[in-house]
């Protein structure tokens, strides 16, 4: 169980950066947002991958 938190604790705050670059910085620009969550995503990924997949 205490794995299944963690990762449940990663993604929410995989959303949380996700909804909070998205309301600051690219309200109005559609393709820009698209990039910049996708990024996001694949740098959470890659530290999930990384550091937290061995646990």
């Amino acid at each position: 169980m205490g794995r299944q938190a963690l990762v449940v604790l990663y993604v929410m705050a995989m959303v949380a950066v996700i909804v909070g670059v998205d309301f600051a910085f690219f309200r109005r620009r559609l393709w820009e947002r698209l990039m910049v969550n996708i990024g996001i995503v694949l740098v959470f990924a890659a530290f999930y991958f990384g550091f937290l997949r061995r646990w």
